[in-house]
């Protein structure tokens, strides 16, 4: 007499074949888990492409004025770095330390750092504008007797006799000869309209 196979009992599961039980534990989600470690850790070439972007950003900072520096929120630590960085001489001590400073700056506010150093550029343009505006000015009026008239148009309320003044001493004084030309007057006529036009 044949004997019959017992029925076959239980969930027949292939192996390599994903279960749907809770605790699978399965590939496909481990896999997915693992590509989001991957994305979210910063690769070597963004950590060391950071590293140069902080090193140049410490370089903008460090060429600020006494003044500008005194007044940002930074460590002791970066500060004094900073420091050292500007006394330091040689070519390689100073790339050595603005590495250092670097990595100090990753504990700073970078957005703060940057704003700072934005400023400072804006102001040192404006600064350099407003210089050449005022040569500028000086030259034609001291040239020409049509910016006089350019001049109280644009700038009413000057003083246009000390103006005329000012302008008559330095023509009589442009037009000495080079070895025995003073240029007091031109000053005294720059320092005169330089803040009349940031005014």
């Amino acid at each position: 007499m044949s004997r019959r196979a017992a029925p076959h009992r239980g969930i027949d599961v292939h192996y390599g074949q994903a279960s749907d039980g809770p605790d699978s534990g399965t590939d496909a989600d481990t896999g997915a888990d693992a590509d989001a470690d991957t994305d979210a850790a910063p690769s070597k070439t963004q950590l060391k492409q950071k590293a140069h972007e902080l090193q140049a950003l410490g370089v903008q900072v460090a060429a600020l004025s006494d003044e500008r520096l005194a007044g940002l929120d930074i460590s002791d630590a970066l500060r004094h770095a900073i420091e050292v960085w500007r006394k330091t001489k040689s070519f390689e001590g100073k790339r050595r330390q603005m590495q250092y400073v670097g990595k100090l700056m990753r504990g700073a506010d970078e957005a703060a750092l940057r704003e700072a150093v934005a400023a400072a550029t804006i102001g040192s343009a404006r600064a350099t504008l407003a210089l050449h505006q005022t040569e500028r000015w000086r030259d034609e009026l001291i040239a020409d007797d049509e910016a006089m008239t350019r001049w109280q148009t644009e700038h009413p309320q000057t003083d246009t006799q000390q103006l005329r003044s000012l302008v008559r001493a330095a023509r009589r004084e442009a037009a000495q000869p080079p070895d025995k030309r003073n240029p007091r007057s031109a000053r005294e006529l720059f320092q005169f309209i330089r803040p009349l036009l940031q005014a």
